[in-house]
């Protein structure tokens, strides 16, 4: 039989709330974190909006000294992650070393982080000094800065976890298939707790120019940013990016039970495929993200009518919208008109690998309050998208169950599903 993993502690920074709850509310009310762009001077750019997290100050979760020594990505993961520890009675009381260890045994406490892009900021700046001024004006920690697993090692040290501490580097998909990985680990016995999740902070004129040059990214409405990211719309043209992190911390049931945990919901299972097709585009069938979906279910021994929402993918792009609405039809079958379905990436934007923790939140926050997150700016739905995307405003009922999927470039796709834990 196995293993029971459950959730006891979420912490989030996003472009719509930047703890759990002004998140959840955020959710609720339908709102836009999607503006113009402050952190870089886009006069030369297409793309000129994004979804920025807002006054964010690391230091009010990281030391200053600390903080220097972090890329932004890592700095929005720590936070998350003191507020997710902090949530589930598992932050220590500051030693000697002005260090804050988890309440747990670190031996047995993993990492499992996922970041698509990592220190962006870092690879343009010294890029920048070594074309203008030569290698010896580069910023001395330019490596340990810019690299994707710095989030995961930072966070190692801060609270003094010794169990392993791995990075997912699949793309969008990295923060589901970190939630995957961190299942797996618990359920073999390797770690009983484990933090996991997604980070990301890619809004940079070098990651912009990429995206832009992909004829990615959204340019028709950058003078009305609220309204660009239309997930599921006749009308959209292309995703918003946004940034953040979303982190939860997983724990075996008896775990958490021997120390009297809070537990939010249970993580059931995880389903992980690739669709061997191409770089940047999903396979158009359908088949690879509709395999993930049945080998999450098959790994939670459920039923696909037993989800009663699907938080999407939903990119508010040309190729992935439809796509992702025959995955759904072919892994759900009639049970894929009846859910609920809905992108939230029209509030928040696509925050890359930091989707995947901030989106399974989203799930548990939905479960815990009976409500179903709207898809906003659905206002002329896609003949191709005719599913119940739950248009513009939230609705409300009972769920016991949520999935969460996520498609990243290079093919890679990632399911989770929650349930209630009883």
């Amino acid at each position: 039989m196995k293993k029971k993993v459950v959730v006891t502690g979420m912490g989030i920074i996003s472009p719509i709330g930047s703890n759990v709850e002004d998140f959840c509310a955020a959710l609720k009310e339908g709102k836009s974190g999607i503006g113009q762009i402050t952190c870089f001077d886009t006069t030369d750019f297409d793309v000129t909006i994004a979804g920025e997290v807002k006054d964010f100050d690391p230091t009010l979760w990281i030391d200053k000294k600390d903080a220097r020594k972090m890329a932004r990505f890592t700095q929005l993961a720590a936070a998350a992650t003191a507020q997710a520890l902090i949530d589930a009675g598992l932050m220590g009381e500051v030693d000697a070393e002005g260090k804050r260890p988890v309440k747990c045994n670190a031996e047995k406490t993993g990492i499992v982080m996922g970041n698509g892009i990592g220190g962006f900021e870092v690879v343009q700046e010294s890029m920048k000094k070594l074309f203008d001024n030569g290698p010896k004006r580069m910023f001395p920690l330019t490596v340990p800065l810019m690299i994707p697993n710095e989030a995961a090692g930072n966070i190692s040290m801060m609270f003094g976890t010794k169990g392993p501490a791995y990075t997912q580097v699949t793309a969008c998909a990295a923060g589901t298939d970190a939630l995957g990985q961190a299942l797996d680990l618990i359920r073999s016995g390797r770690c009983d707790v484990v933090i996991s999740g997604g980070t990301e902070a890619a809004i940079t004129g070098f990651a912009i120019g990429g995206f832009q040059m992909l004829k990615a990214l959204s340019t028709k409405r950058c003078n009305e940013p609220t309204k660009a990211s239309r997930p599921f719309d006749a009308d959209r043209d292309g995703f918003v990016i946004g940034e953040g992190s979303g982190i939860l911390i997983l724990e075996s049931e008896e775990h958490a039970k021997a120390r009297g945990a809070k537990i939010h919901a249970e993580l059931a299972g995880y389903g992980g495929t690739a669709d061997a097709f191409h770089i940047t585009s999903p396979d158009p069938s359908g088949n690879g993200g509709a395999n993930a979906v049945k080998n999450a279910l098959a790994d939670a021994d459920m039923k696909p009518e037993e989800i009663q929402y699907y938080n999407a993918h939903g990119t508010s792009t040309e190729i992935n919208d439809p796509t992702e609405t025959k995955m759904l039809k072919i892994a759900f079958g009639d049970h894929a008109y009846k859910m609920k379905v809905s992108s939230t990436k029209g509030m928040h934007g696509h925050c890359i690998a930091a989707a995947g923790g901030i989106e399974a939140i989203t799930c548990i926050l939905a479960m815990r309050d009976g409500f179903y997150p709207p898809t906003i700016n659905l206002d002329n739905p896609d003949p191709e998208c005719d599913l119940d995307y739950v248009p513009n405003k939230v609705q409300y009922g009972e769920i016991n169950a949520a999935a969460s999927g996520s498609l990243g470039f290079g093919g890679h796709n990632g399911v989770v599903v929650f349930r209630k834990y009883k």
